[in-house]
C-alpha cells in the first residue's frame, strides 16, 4: 500500500503578519515660498516650538517655487537641523497653485495645514486648526484674517468684493477664501486638484469633490516682517476668471455635453422652427419673399451657431480626460522625499 510521504514532515508554522506601527505625523504643514530666505529659519523654529508644546508630531514640506535667492540652501540646512523638514524645489516659478498641488501629493500627516512663508500667518494657530479637524470633524477649516495689516485700497476692498461674489456663487459662507492659513483632512487634499490659479478657491473645489463640512476660524494676521508681497493687481482679474472656471468645471467638467449640447440644441431648435415656418409661408404664398426678411437670416445663423455649440460639446466629451500634462512640473531637487 502506498504511504503518504509527507506524514512525518514537521508542520510549518505560518504566523500572521504583525501590524506595522503607523509612522504618520499628526500634522503635515505645506509652505509654498518664493524668495523668503530671511523668514525661513524663524518660521521653522516657531513651528517646531508650537508643535512640541502641543505634543504634535509634524512634518514641514517647503515648496521652493523657483526662488532666485538662497531659500533652497537654507531649506537644506534646516533639513539637517530638524528631522521633520522636507522640501521640493521647482526648476522655475510655476505659481502658488502648482506648489500646493505638489505639496499635497507629498503629505503623509493625518491633518494638512497650509501657510505662507512670510510670517504673516502665525504658527500659533496650528493646535486650534488641528483640533477643529480631528475633534470637531470638519473636512476643511479656512482662516479668516478679520483684522488685517495690509493696505486697505489695494487689498482689503478688492478682497471683500471677491469674497462676497464667491460666497454668492458657491454657497460657501466664508469671509476669506484666499487666506493662506487653512487646515484639511488628509483625504481632502488627496481628492482635489489645484492648477492654474485655483488656490484661491480650494474650498469650492473641496465642496465640488463632496466635502460638505467646511468651517472658518478667526486667525491672527501679522504685518510682513521681511521682503515684499509677490502678488500684483493682475490677481484680481485672474481671480474673477478663475471663479468662473471653478464654477463651470465643477458643474460640467465631467460632462461638457450637458452644457454645450443643451445650449446648442436649444439655439438650433429655435432657428429651425423659425426658418421652417418662413419656408412654409413661402410655399403657401408665392408672393411671400424670404430674401428681404432679416428673421430668416437670423434663423439660419441660429442653426449654424447651434450646430457649432453641439459639436463643441461632443469634442469636449472626447478630450475631457486627456489633459494629463496640466499638472506636470519640472522638479529640480527634493529633500527627504
Amino acid at each position: 500500500m502506498e504511504t503518504n510521504q509527507n506524514i512525518n514532515k514537521p508542520l510549518i508554522s505560518r504566523e500572521m503578519p504583525q501590524p506595522v506601527a503607523s509612522t504618520k505625523p499628526d500634522v503635515s504643514i505645506v509652505v509654498p515660498l518664493l524668495n523668503e530666505e530671511e523668514s525661513l529659519p524663524e518660521l521653522t523654529e516657531w513651528i517646531d516650538r508650537v508643535c512640541r508644546a502641543s505634543e504634535l508630531s509634524y512634518e514641514v514640506i517647503f515648496i521652493d517655487d523657483g526662488s532666485t535667492d538662497d531659500s533652497w540652501a537654507i531649506i537644506e540646512n534646516l533639513g539637517n537641523r530638524f528631522a521633520g523638514i522636507k522640501g521640493i524645489r521647482f526648476q522655475r516659478n510655476y505659481g502658488k497653485s502648482a506648489a500646493l498641488n505638489e505639496g499635497f501629493k507629498a503629505t503623509s500627516g493625518k491633518v494638512v495645514i497650509t501657510m505662507d512663508a512670510d510670517l504673516q500667518d502665525s504658527p500659533d494657530e496650528i493646535p486650534g486648526l488641528y483640533k477643529m479637524i480631528q475633534e470637531d470633524g470638519y473636512d476643511l477649516v479656512s482662516g479668516w484674517k478679520k483684522i488685517r495689516h495690509d493696505n486697505t485700497l489695494t487689498k482689503n476692498l478688492p478682497s471683500h468684493f471677491f469674497n462676497a461674489v464667491t460666497r454668492k456663487m458657491s454657497g460657501i459662507q466664508l469671509h476669506d477664501f484666499n487666506c493662506g492659513l487653512k487646515a484639511y483632512k488628509s483625504r481632502v487634499v488627496k481628492c482635489v486638484e489645484v492648477y492654474g490659479e485655483m488656490h484661491r478657491y480650494i474650498p469650492v473645489l473641496a465642496k465640488t469633490a463632496g466635502f460638505k463640512k467646511i468651517g472658518e476660524r478667526v486667525v491672527h494676521h501679522q504685518a510682513r516682517k521681511y521682503g515684499t508681497s509677490k502678488f500684483g493687481w493682475n490677481r484680481f482679474i485672474n481671480g474673477f476668471l478663475d471663479l468662473l472656471t471653478v464654477q463651470f468645471v465643477g458643474k460640467f467638467g465631467k460632462k461638457p455635453m450637458h452644457f454645450f449640447g443643451l445650449l446648442g440644441s436649444l439655439i438650433f431648435f429655435i432657428g429651425f422652427i423659425v426658418s421652417l415656418f418662413m419656408i412654409v409661408g413661402r410655399i403657401v404664398s408665392p408672393h411671400y419673399s424670404l430674401s428681404d426678411r432679416p428673421p430668416f437670416y437670423i434663423a439660419l445663423t441660429c442653426i449654424v451657431v447651434g450646430t457649432m455649440f453641439f459639436l463643441t460639446g461632443f469634442i469636449s466629451e472626447l478630450v475631457v480626460r486627456n489633459a494629463s500634462e496640466r499638472n506636470h512640473y519640472f522638479i529640480q531637487e527634493k529633500l527627504k522625499l
